[in-house]
């Protein structure tokens, strides 16, 4: 049998633009680089089953809320559960389990163009932020409180956009944003430090 009839080839969905992400998921688009996607009021995205993987071009912040699912990011595959941040930069591919695909879909993702942070100071420091990279190995697991930080930046990111661009727009969401990261790295500082002191005292056992 020739190579080509043993192996199907991936079939990858292309999403490049914020319209697009949010067309998909039936969500009005507000500001053409950014947007706050509240899953609960979104439609599930069609002919996504059977999809091997879905690739972006800008970046997205997601968090998941309600049933567990699997998603596999590069080479490693995460248990993407409650209380948990995802986070993607453009290019990215990711598989999610074909079984809950079409499923309803809980929780909220930003997501924004890298056109959105040029001439900003996180347009400059974007790339120090490690998470958006292949080489982080886990997803970043969030307390109570820690949740509702990131959903208190979400918040105000979204209270920019619904009133409306001005010249102050780009300025306001671009710290917002940089804010979020910013305790982002401090969540996943805490959750590494926590991990390290776990299996210090498993070894000392």
């Amino acid at each position: 049998m020739p190579q080509s009839d043993k192996r199907r080839m991936k079939k990858i969905i292309e999403i490049p633009s914020v319209h697009d992400y949010n067309a998909d998921f039936g969500i009005e688009t507000l500001h053409p680089l950014v947007s706050v996607v509240d899953f609960s009021k979104a439609t599930i995205p069609q002919k996504r089953g059977d999809a091997d993987g879905i690739q972006f071009g800008f970046y997205a912040v997601s968090l998941k809320q309600g049933e567990q699912c699997i998603m596999r990011y590069g080479r490693n595959t995460y248990d993407y559960q409650e209380g948990t941040l995802v986070f993607l930069a453009p290019g990215q591919v990711i598989g999610i389990d074909k079984n809950i695909a079409n499923s309803p879909m809980k929780g909220f993702s930003l997501i924004f163009h890298p056109d959105l942070i040029l001439g900003t100071p996180l347009g400059k420091s974007i790339q120090e932020y490690a998470f958006f990279s292949y080489e982080v190995h886990e997803a970043l697991h969030l307390s109570d409180r820690e949740r509702q930080i990131v959903l208190d930046c979400f918040s105000k990111i979204e209270y920019e956009l619904n009133r409306g661009i001005d010249k102050h727009s780009k300025t306001l969401i671009a710290a917002n944003i940089e804010l979020l990261l910013g305790y982002c790295q401090r969540f996943y500082d805490r959750q590494f430090i926590t991990r390290e002191h776990a299996n210090k005292g498993i070894l000392e056992k």
